[in-house]
């Protein structure tokens, strides 16, 4: 059985048995690879540090879902939320994945995950295999093929030249080009190879079973040996609508320009999410249903620190009312930070909002709920006031 090791942020990962504060250990060999994906990443998903009595450990960053190694080892890693269990912070974690725009996970119904105690990666292959399920119910698509073959019979066009050279001798055959109506087009060629790779991939039996189930419905379609150039190939239109979820999975797991994209071939898969961009996202979706009547922008664009020249843009995560309220996400516990201190720079980075935001009555920072802190209010004069408010990401 292969290891499947659940950490949080900032989290340790070190070689050797299994160690009380940290219980996070593995194999030299996948230390290895870990550690080669992490200078080929430059620190940025891990970070490869020491600490006295270990040597060399890797510690996780403020990114996460999950590394699988060529070995088989799982590293999955959760929010590092206040006092919540694992199994609490990974239905959070899928929770905050709903939100992201453009992604699969919009339409997937929490409500069919029947325990959070399945590994992330099963859960993911799950939530590709419920999709698959909804395009089968509605029929796979085919398309007609041209094809050039040497026939005993004439069928469609016939190709002089290729008649010429490749029949020379046997008068009764024919060099053709024809279609032909088959399911064998590259958007079922992309699914196969999907599937086909979450096989080998998965280890749960519900999945690979139901994997083996689809496999057998493409059976007569090949395998896409050119997966970058076949997604160039797709077709997006109104009559292949059914398949648009199905494809952003196999995007998601065929390619590495998914979320967060990650270079060096020492792991073999990696499923990689800023929490900081998760936690954006998740907010102003609350936002955005919170204020349904007024005007919502998330990542705001159009000013600038030096209006004149047009330098140093500004984005407030989220914008109400064209500036009337201004409010930034951190994604921070604010109990750990240095004094348990606002850092100036966020401080800085609200009031240049504040200022170039003629109409700006309010300003929020927004922070995960902290329970060893309190709301705050800044006066930075008269009319602009600073919020510190703590987001309760269990509760919304």
């Amino acid at each position: 059985m292969k290891k499947t090791i659940t950490l949080r942020e900032y989290n340790f990962i070190f070689v050797g048995e299994s160690d009380e504060e940290f219980n996070k250990t593995v194999k030299q060999t996948t230390f290895n690879q870990l550690e080669n994906f992490v200078l080929a990443n430059e620190n940025e998903y891990l970070k490869l540090t020491s600490k006295k009595g270990y040597g060399k450990v890797l510690q996780a960053q403020n990114f996460v879902g999950l590394i699988q190694t060529k070995d088989g080892t799982v590293i999955e890693i959760l929010p590092k939320i206040t006092n919540y269990t694992e199994e609490k912070a990974k239905t959070i974690l899928l929770k905050m994945l709903k939100t992201l725009k453009d992604s699969p996970f919009k339409t997937f119904n929490m409500a069919n995950l029947k325990t959070t105690k399945m590994p992330l990666l099963e859960i993911f292959i799950s939530m590709f295999l419920d999709e698959m399920d909804n395009l089968i119910k509605k029929g796979i698509k085919s398309d007609y093929i041209s094809k050039e073959e040497n026939l005993k019979f004439l069928k469609g066009k016939l190709k002089i030249n290729n008649q010429i050279k490749k029949n020379f001798i046997h008068k009764e055959q024919f060099f053709v080009e024809y279609d032909e109506f088959l399911s064998d087009r590259v958007e079922n060629r992309i699914i196969k190879t999907t599937l086909n790779f979450l096989y080998k991939l998965s280890k749960l039996n519900k999945n690979q079973q139901r994997i083996r189930e689809f496999l057998f419905v493409f059976d007569e379609i090949k395998l896409s040996h050119n997966i970058k150039n076949d997604f160039s190939k797709i077709k997006s239109n109104r009559q292949m609508k059914d398949y648009e979820k199905v494809l952003l999975w196999s995007k998601i797991f065929l390619l590495k320009d998914s979320f967060s994209s990650y270079k060096g071939n020492d792991i073999a898969f990696a499923l990689l999410f800023d929490m900081n961009k998760l936690f954006e996202s998740y907010v102003g979706n609350f936002i955005k249903k919170l204020y349904k009547n007024k005007k919502v922008s998330l990542q705001d664009k159009g000013k600038y620190l030096v209006e004149n020249q047009k330098q140093f843009a500004l984005k407030p995560d989220i914008v109400i009312n064209d500036g009337e309220i201004i409010m930034d996400t951190k994604w921070k516990i604010l109990s750990e930070e240095k004094n348990n201190a606002i850092s100036q720079a966020d401080m800085y980075q609200l009031y240049a909002y504040g200022t170039k935001y003629e109409n700006c009555e309010k300003l929020y920072l927004i922070y995960p709920k902290d329970e060893d802190i309190e709301s705050k209010t800044y006066n930075f004069n008269d009319d602009l006031i600073l919020k510190v408010k703590f987001f309760d990401l269990d509760k919304y």
